[in-house]
């Protein structure tokens, strides 16, 4: 049932961003139900708000803490060298979902204030919704929220700042007429594997040693992955299933139906080498979309699995709140605090 449901909100989100649509297929044919899911995906979004002299003159005491609020300081507007900046870029992968030829692709990438070939940085994936794309996550505007929560988390010290990339989550040929879009989604991994992560390494200062057919896994503690809804389920499914020899840490925000269960994801690590550093959940008590998918694949972990441990390498946050950014927003500040550590 629940696969289903998210086969429907796939196939919703083609009509509307592209993967595999058809221009003659009517979106006024989509469920109710569906189109109100990814409405509530893009009801809530902020920009960072303009720093007070009295904040901007403020001690750089690392004051932030894993909780339920971002407080307010970490969203305020840094400029200069206290600023960190942001690249969009194209890289080469394929169509994983049609025909597997050559394609191009989009992501947007924020690079820490004072980023320096000369120092080595950790990366953080960052996956969007159903609804979404590279964009969705606002990382292409001076005014980003996560770029705000990234430049004040260094600023006062609470982080050593890392890469944060948002890329599209679909492996297909964007807004073609072939290949699948709802497999698209669950095809990311080789997407990640091949084209993005090499990518990444080679082109910026990351801890991976890049060359032909390197082994991604030796810079696997120094590799995140994390994402809102349909990129919780890649978090889950992905991350943890496909690509934890690539990923040593991993934040789920609201994870869509059919995410893995809890049971499963134990199972298909049960006899795997790789430690999980850590696992972040968070949802919304009120989510009517993501709360019983998100709790059945995360919350009983640490009782199914010793490779988790609450506390420790495993957090499962729950609060008042829906499917909107005031959910994501929270969890993104809260697993950047985490990651790395």
């Amino acid at each position: 049932m629940k696969k289903r449901i998210l086969m429907g909100i796939i196939a919703t989100s083609i009509l509307l961003s592209g993967c595999g649509a058809s221009n003659n297929t009517p979106a006024e044919s989509a469920n109710n139900g569906i189109s109100d899911a990814i409405m509530q995906e893009h009801s809530y979004m902020e920009d960072a708000t303009a720093a007070s002299s009295k904040e901007q003159e403020s001690d750089k005491e690392a004051t932030a803490e894993v909780g339920n609020i971002v407080l307010p300081k970490y969203t305020a507007l840094r400029t200069s060298e206290e600023a960190g900046t942001i690249e969009h870029i194209t890289y080469p992968s394929h169509d994983y979902a049609g025909d597997g030829s050559e394609i191009t692709k989009e992501a947007n990438i924020y690079l820490p204030a004072g980023y320096s070939e000369d120092k080595k940085y950790n990366v953080m994936i960052l996956m969007h919704g159903i609804g979404g794309d590279e964009n969705e996550w606002g990382l292409t505007k001076s005014t980003s929220r996560v770029k705000a929560i990234m430049d004040n988390l260094s600023y006062y010290g609470d982080i050593d700042s890392f890469i944060v990339v948002t890329p599209n989550g679909r492996a297909c040929k964007l807004g073609g007429e072939e290949g699948s879009g709802i497999e698209s989604f669950y095809l990311f991994g080789q997407e990640l594997r091949n084209d993005l992560i090499p990518y990444i390494d080679s082109h910026y200062s990351t801890y991976a040693d890049y060359s032909d057919g390197y082994d991604l896994s030796i810079a696997r503690e120094h590799r995140a992955i994390a994402g809102l809804s349909m990129g919780g389920m890649q978090t889950i499914n992905i991350g943890i299933g496909e690509c934890v020899d690539i990923f040593g840490y991993f934040g789920a925000f609201s994870a869509a139906p059919t995410s893995n269960i809890a049971s499963k994801t134990a199972s298909i690590i049960k006899d795997k080498e790789y430690p999980i550093y850590y696992f972040y959940n968070i949802c919304g008590l009120q989510d009517n979309i993501a709360y019983q998918s998100a709790s059945a694949a995360a919350k009983t972990l640490p009782a199914l699995s010793e490779k988790f441990v609450d506390g420790e390498n495993f957090t499962w946050q729950e609060l008042d709140g829906g499917h909107d950014f005031r959910i994501w927003y929270l969890g993104f500040y809260n697993f950047a605090q985490i990651a790395f550590k």
